[in-house]
């Protein structure tokens, strides 16, 4: 297979510049949708009873990593429901069981995070 020069992979600040940009406006697009905002929500709570309840750095990196893998996971969630809802209009049941797959994995993660975060505060009670 042969390549031009315009689809070699290599790094140039141009190149980094616009990955970063696409990452931000993704960032903006996920910061419009509901779920993502309640995640963001739960998100400032805890660290506000982080910082009431003097979390440990451990604790800390716990927590920091829990949310950006919960608010990480959700905006793949909603890539997928995107996707999806872009290829097709019409129901397909393979449409909403990758829907349905999705928010079932968010779903699993937040149970997780919730039971990650009753080990790190309860003893602080």
């Amino acid at each position: 297979m042969r390549l031009d020069s315009k689809d070699k992979r290599t790094l140039s600040v141009g190149r980094l510049k616009s990955s970063f940009r696409f990452a931000g406006n993704g960032l903006k697009w996920a910061c419009l949708e509901p779920n993502l905002r309640i995640h963001i929500a739960a998100g400032a709570f805890v660290s506000a009873a982080g910082f009431i309840f003097s979390l440990t750095r451990i604790e800390w990196c716990i927590i920091i990593l829990v949310m950006a893998g919960m608010m990480a996971l959700e905006i793949v969630n909603t890539a997928i429901e995107k996707t999806v809802d872009l290829v097709t209009e019409e129901y397909k049941p393979l449409a909403g069981m990758a829907k349905d797959l999705a928010a079932g994995a968010v779903l699993l993660y937040a149970c997780a995070a919730v039971v990650i975060g009753l080990f790190i505060f309860i003893p602080k009670l």
